[in-house]
């Protein structure tokens, strides 16, 4: 008998996405508002929505999400990625089909922090020969 309730994380730059799946009728929340109030643009939307579609399980999983920190591209990279791994869990013959498309893989680009003596991570101050 398969699981009940599937639990996963993902993250992608500052932000951090928890998220249950469970068998349903495809009711999407996140931060216990509904998918489309939380994303406006339809581009996220499509960001988060790709493993599923990969899996062919459109309206049959209902999501539970929280997601914190970030922006909101950055929320739905940590989202798509959380995605992914719950259906890995759900079901293991789905891997091969996520790991191709570079759904179970983490984007480990985060902003560079400031240096010292600098204006930014990477930038100098003016240099004045004279």
């Amino acid at each position: 008998m398969p699981k009940l309730e599937y639990i996963s994380l993902g993250r992608r730059k500052r932000a951090v996405a928890r998220l249950r799946m469970h068998m349903g009728d495809g009711k999407i929340t996140v931060n216990k508002r509904a998918f489309d109030d939380y994303f406006g643009r339809e581009s996220l939307k499509q960001i988060i929505m790709q493993p599923i579609e990969l899996c062919e399980l459109q309206g049959q999983l209902d999501i539970n999400i929280n997601v914190r920190g970030g922006g909101l591209a950055g929320q739905a990279g940590a989202i798509k990625l959380a995605v992914a791994h719950a259906l890995e869990k759900y079901n293991s013959d789905f891997r091969k089909k996520l790991k191709s498309a570079g759904f179970l893989t983490r984007d480990a680009r985060v902003k560079e922090r400031k240096k010292y003596g600098l204006a930014g991570a990477r930038k100098a101050y003016q240099f004045s020969k004279r």
